[in-house]
């Protein structure tokens, strides 16, 4: 019979044999084994490694010989005896249980018969466990393909070719339409606003300016700043063309939310510096002792500029290159800082913003060509598809025919939202980095995962970041600061989303009607739904909830607007009797 010398493996021999005796032998010996640190038995319990842990001989100890005892109360009992007891128990049914089956499977399958079935589910049923479908989806990508092939190819057989890339030109440049050079007149005319906002911001912060009096005048200027193009289109609607009127409209609204956001920042800011550099009332001095004051700070200021001169020679100035040095207020109330935030791609208005350190040229040469097809891409769609069936939605919606006007809303459906799907891609993606890469813009993050929004409220703050920004920012947050309810401030938050939608849209169109406000309330409820459908049915469900109503919505809303403005200007050419045929005629064939 061998003998073993390894004292832990003697410990382990001893803490067998006294297993049966009780634990309270086998504890002290394995507190006494244990260095002077380790005295609790909770300690050890819960302790995972050895670590500094040696017995009395100076060889290191290893619990996992000691678990089964460590695991074990001053009863005797395992810890949570009764819950393991119970576990136990359960793991052994189940046990059991498979082994019948096992034992049942393997009989059967010993019969001559030969046997092949087995107990499965179908795939279709959730307790099979099946989830590739990747064929099912490639199957909808192609039907939903050919589906679209098919419109297109009805709509060039019906129509012909409506593509003309001269009257994209027309449109673009307004010929034919309006009186002179309005729409440019009035975006040069912007500059008033910006130079007056940034007169007022220098005013505050030299303190020449009251604090009160400058935030009016900064709302007045904002204010009147919006409601300049609706008064100008309003009394001269026949000298703006379409086109020049929505541009009009885009960069006042654009121009708005910047100098909002600009005015704000600059006030908190200011309320920052102030605090820090409070202005306190100095006694008068003499001008000898002023003179005395100025040649001591200039000959100090010599010294410090000589040492920084001599440390920047020896240490080659790597420190001050690494490290750029921030914008601190007022410093930042310059023209070419204002006219860069203006140009930059965001809403929100910063001191010092992320930049990068070079232009990428490949990348910003990819970014523009995208630019360039993607444009000429929604003008295809838009003159060979979308306008057809715009023209033949307006006697069905006129009539209130729901089955026509139901098949003219479907069938305008695809192309609307082929349009803006490239829109989408063409300004968030394409056009956005194109204007970041140029200004060394470095955030790039204009939009999230829309996609994948399980309800109305996901969409809404994931499909356009910079507005989603502004509104937390400078709307959502303020308010609540302000005592009021996270839901009352979500409300005034798509109040205001939903005048900027009418505004862009009945004020260049002249017909002010209160669908686009309409339809943004009615997120609202809208979102209300998609998050019980998500709680109730699932987040699929809600994704398609949301997906319903961007693909629906937006027709619905294009077709209310062209019967509202063709009633309103084409009037008196609806009443005649050959317009009216025409019109039959191009609807019902």
């Amino acid at each position: 019979m061998t003998t073993n010398k390894d004292p832990q493996v003697k410990g382990a021999v001893k803490t067998e044999e006294t297993t049966n005796g009780g634990t309270g032998g086998i504890i002290k010996r394995l507190r006494r084994s244990a260095s002077a640190t380790e005295h609790n038995l909770s300690n050890l319990r819960n302790r995972k490694s050895t670590q500094n842990l040696f017995d009395q001989h100076g060889n290191p100890i290893d619990l996992r010989q000691y678990r089964k005892v460590l695991d074990k109360d001053e009863n005797g009992n395992g810890m949570n005896g009764s819950e393991k007891k119970l576990r136990y128990r359960r793991t052994q049914s189940v046990t059991r249980a498979e082994e019948i089956s096992n034992k049942e499977e393997k009989q059967r399958r010993a019969q001559p018969g030969r046997p092949i079935h087995r107990p499965r589910d179908s795939l279709f049923s959730w307790s099979s466990g099946f989830t590739n479908f990747t064929g099912l989806v490639n199957w909808g990508f192609l039907l939903l393909c050919i589906g679209g092939l098919r419109l297109g190819l009805e709509n060039l057989l019906k129509y012909g070719i409506r593509i003309n890339p001269l009257d994209w030109f027309f449109f673009i440049s307004g010929h034919n339409e309006g009186e002179g050079y309005n729409a440019l007149i009035l975006s040069i005319y912007s500059l008033v606003h910006i130079s007056l906002c940034l007169a007022v911001e220098k005013g505050l912060a030299m303190e020449i300016i009251a604090e009160g009096l400058g935030i009016f005048i900064q709302i007045v200027n904002i204010i009147v700043l919006v409601c300049l193009p609706v008064v100008s289109i309003h009394l001269r609607g026949h000298a703006f063309s379409l086109m020049g009127a929505s541009t009009v409209c885009f960069y006042y609204s654009v121009l708005f939310l910047k100098l909002w956001s600009y005015v704000q920042t600059n006030m908190w800011c200011r309320q920052t510096y102030y605090q820090k550099n409070p202005r306190e009332r100095r006694p008068s001095i003499t001008l000898a002792e002023l003179s005395r004051f100025i040649h001591f700070n200039l000959s100090i200021y010599l010294l410090n500029l000589i040492a920084t001169t001599e440390n920047g020679a020896l240490d080659g100035g790597d420190e001050d290159e690494a490290i750029p040095k921030l914008v601190q207020y007022p410093d930042n109330l310059t023209y070419r800082d204002l006219v860069y935030f203006l140009c930059a791609p965001t809403l929100c208005y910063e001191l010092n913003f992320p930049r990068t350190s070079r232009v990428r040229k490949r990348f910003l040469l990819k970014r523009l060509l995208e630019v360039v097809i993607g444009a000429n891409v929604v003008m295809a769609l838009f003159q060979q598809w979308i306008i057809p069936s715009v023209r033949n939605s307006l006697i069905p919606f006129s009539n209130m025919d729901v089955a026509l006007a139901t098949e003219r809303l479907l069938k305008l459906a695809l192309p609307n939202h082929l349009c803006w799907l490239c829109f989408f891609y063409l300004m968030f993606h394409s056009f956005l980095n194109a204007v970041g890469e140029l200004l060394n813009f470095a955030d790039r993050n204009f939009y999230c995962d829309w996609w994948n929004a399980n309800n109305i409220d996901t969409f809404w703050r994931t499909w356009n970041m910079p507005v989603h920004r502004w509104c937390v920012r400078h709307l959502y947050i303020p308010v609540v600061q302000m005592g009021y309810s996270s839901r009352q401030a979500s409300t005034i938050v798509f109040l205001f989303s939903a005048f900027f939608h009418e505004y862009l849209v009945s004020v260049p169109l002249q017909t002010y009607k209160i669908w686009a406000f309409m339809g943004m309330m009615g997120q609202i409820p809208l979102s209300a739904i998609s998050k019980y459908i998500e709680k109730r049915l699932g987040p699929r469900m809600g994704n398609i909830i949301v997906w319903a109503s961007i693909i629906l919505g937006q027709p619905l809303c294009i077709m209310a607007y062209y019967h509202d403005y063709v009633v309103h200007h084409f009037k008196s050419a609806l009443n005649g009797t050959d317009y009216t045929s025409q019109i039959f005629k191009m609807n019902y064939n």
